[in-house]
């Protein structure tokens, strides 16, 4: 799966290399997550969209370095990447903490007079809608408790000590990013934001999803799946369709994403 990777700067990773793609599409992980979780989406895509997946500190290949357990640091870091990219027109997709890192990434984008074709925000919250919480601080079973109740880790290294202990460092950090995010208010993005849902997620209510067409001006989408919060994992197929539904109409018909 690795081998005809394309590591393009530390933060991206490009699985399935599509250079006569017109139209790219950046994947932000949920806490704990890696660039891996959005291989199948690479996959599914790359033939017409090209598919780039974050990879976040502290985790797989960047194992050993220190996690960054700050949203606005994430997206500053990310953005510096994607600055460093050719131009072409992007959109953005992340799930739960990604949901988060993609926003502040699109507004930074935006005060750089680069607008994204789309902003897909799945499993998170509005920015403006926050909740308090400590799973961050919790020990490591119940660190593992929370993951288990969310069910988006894998069984098998849910029961693998060796593989925990690898791990949770990266989960606490991204919980705590998490959890230690606020809003700091600002102008509303231009681009379209679609906000995907789980219609039994614990993380996040529908109004909560719903609040999302509050920090747009460009249009909103609210879509809602069966399930919880890694209802995707469930839908992939249906998710997929409607980001590639969402980038072609865009990039077809609307205005270019940068102007750099």
């Amino acid at each position: 799966m690795t081998g005809n990777t394309r590591h393009d700067g530390a933060w991206l990773r490009r699985f399935h290399p599509a250079p006569d793609a017109g139209v790219r599409l950046v994947c932000f992980p949920h806490a704990g997550g890696s660039a891996t979780f959005y291989f199948p989406v690479s996959r599914t895509l790359s033939r017409s969209i090209e598919v780039l997946s974050v990879q976040y500190p502290g985790r797989q290949d960047r194992h050993s370095e220190p996690c960054v357990s700050d949203i606005g640091e994430l997206a500053d870091r990310v953005v510096e990447e994607l600055l460093s990219l050719d131009t072409k027109p992007l959109a953005l997709f992340g799930h739960s903490m990604g949901a988060m890192v993609a926003y502040e990434v699109a507004r930074r984008l935006e005060r750089k007079e680069i607008k994204p074709l789309r902003l897909f925000v799945s499993g998170g919250r509005a920015p403006s809608r926050t909740r308090d919480g400590n799973v961050h601080q919790r020990d490591d079973n119940g660190l593992i408790d929370e993951l288990k109740k969310l069910s988006g880790t894998d069984s098998q290294i849910l029961g693998d000590p060796d593989m925990l202990r690898v791990i949770l460092p990266a989960v606490r950090s991204d919980y705590k990013a998490v959890e230690s995010y606020r809003h700091v208010p600002g102008p509303p993005l231009d681009c379209p934001v679609v906000a995907l849902t789980g219609d039994d997620d614990p993380q996040v209510t529908l109004d909560e999803a719903k609040a999302w067409s509050e920090h747009t001006v460009g249009g909103f989408e609210l879509k809602v799946y069966e399930g919880g919060h890694f209802y995707l994992n469930s839908h992939a197929t249906a998710v997929m369709e409607a980001i590639s539904a969402g980038i072609t109409e865009l990039s077809l018909t609307g205005p270019p994403a940068s102007d750099r």
